[in-house]
């Protein structure tokens, strides 16, 4: 499991092997049963997470409807940015889908890691850069394209999602009710 986060970091720049093994040294693996919630609306986010097995997902409650904002999955990160960042009160809910493993970070850890190896701050740096243009991506995609289009581009670039999620949480991830969902998922079939 160690090594998956570490070739996660060579990946996006080399790290030596006394860099790998701080960081090594750091990690907390957790795991976690569906359903857990690891981060609710009015709390501060004190930690961060990255999945090496499972399935995190981001939601609001918006008038008692579950908004669903965000998955991450397998080699992504679980941030609530300004609540860990600004230590201000969180607004969603971050919350295993499926039984995952999850590897556990903190501010210490990481100022830490910063003050012994300052190049790991380069990584951080790079490694926040790759979630934003992310999640750039996943807002364009709500303004520009239609919720069939959102399906699609879900289908094609995460299909892993399709075996494990609801079909009410994709439904709503896309923008829809899951009878709209069912109605796409139908022309899709009927068009292959």
């Amino acid at each position: 499991m160690h090594n998956k986060l570490l070739r996660y970091f060579s990946g996006i720049m080399p790290i030596s092997a006394e860099e790998a093994e701080a960081i090594a040294e750091t990690m907390i693996l957790q795991p976690h049963k569906k359903n857990t919630v690891l981060l609710k609306p009015g709390q501060v986010s004190t930690e961060v997470y990255f999945v090496l097995e499972g399935c995190v997902r981001q939601y609001c409650l918006i008038d008692g409807d579950e908004k669903t904002t965000h998955f991450f999955t397998d080699e992504q990160w679980v941030i609530a940015v300004n609540s860990f960042r600004q230590q201000t009160a969180n607004t969603h809910y971050l919350e295993c889908c499926v039984d995952s493993i999850l590897v556990v970070g903190n501010r210490k850890k990481e100022e830490d890691l910063y003050r012994r190896f300052p190049k790991l701050e380069t990584v951080s740096r790079k490694i926040m850069e790759k979630v934003f243009a992310e999640q750039q991506e996943v807002l364009t995609s709500y303004t520009t394209d239609n919720p069939e289009q959102r399906y699609r581009k879900l289908l094609q670039s995460r299909p892993g999602l399709f075996q494990q999620i609801p079909q009410y949480q994709l439904a709503s991830y896309i923008g829809v009710k899951p009878e709209s969902l069912s109605r796409i998922r139908k022309r899709i079939a009927q068009k292959s």
